[in-house]
């Protein structure tokens, strides 16, 4: 392991929407580690963070796949030890429609993204975390809302997942937040409302600066 008194940030799910605009914003302060599966995408944000004056290792692969992601928690320790901020915003935006009718494949693949890939991530991430590390999820709360039976049952299994490990971090660290942005212009919010006009909703950036105001 090599010592760095360099601040770390982790974004997974930063390729586009709240992932990239916090990469962006967390840069000024730590050299961002970019996690995503589109590798255009996370080499426009490479781009705009080094236009910015910051730095970050561009990790292209699915969060879902155990055999990426465990090698690249090892070589975050071996470079860095550990991870001072830690954004999880990766999400499959399920298809939305009636319960009756939902698709059991799309349910799987949102469940794997959405659920079981987060509950393995903190396996991974946890280690690298200090007493005084940050981990940061999002809420958006769509439990028992019509047409949001696929998305809304993954959001609330992750939340679960995550209270408890803020429950059981609260005295020993690291500091888990459970934040809940408001309505954006993303790609997501675009999914579940189709008809909605992008243009009249703020941008992530926004979002992203008023979230990490009183974090770092």
């Amino acid at each position: 392991m090599t010592e760095s008194t360099e601040k770390l940030a982790l974004v997974t799910g930063a390729s586009r929407g709240l992932g990239a605009a916090l990469a962006l914003e967390l840069s000024e302060t730590h050299h961002v580690v970019a996690v995503a599966r589109t590798t255009g995408a996370l080499e426009e944000l490479d781009d705009r963070i080094k236009a910015k004056g910051g730095a970050a290792t561009l990790a292209p692969m699915d969060i879902a796949n155990e055999a990426a992601m465990a090698p690249l928690c090892r070589s975050i320790y071996d470079r860095w030890g550990t991870v001072d901020l830690w954004a999880h915003t990766a999400i499959h935006a399920a298809t939305i429609g009636p319960a009756a009718q939902m698709e059991v494949r799309d349910f799987v693949k949102a469940i794997g993204i959405n659920v079981t890939a987060l509950a393995r991530l903190i396996t991974f991430v946890a280690p690298l975390l200090r007493e005084d590390s940050q981990a940061l999820f999002f809420d958006d709360d769509y439990n028992g809302e019509k047409f949001f039976a696929n998305y809304g049952t993954c959001k609330a299994a992750q939340m679960a997942i995550v209270r408890c490990w803020q429950a059981e971090s609260e005295k020993i660290g690291p500091r888990v937040h459970i934040l809940s942005p408001g309505p954006m212009g993303t790609h997501t919010r675009a999914r579940f409302y189709p008809g909605e006009d992008r243009k009249t909703l703020p941008h992530p950036i926004f979002e992203a600066k008023k979230l990490l105001r009183d974090l770092i």
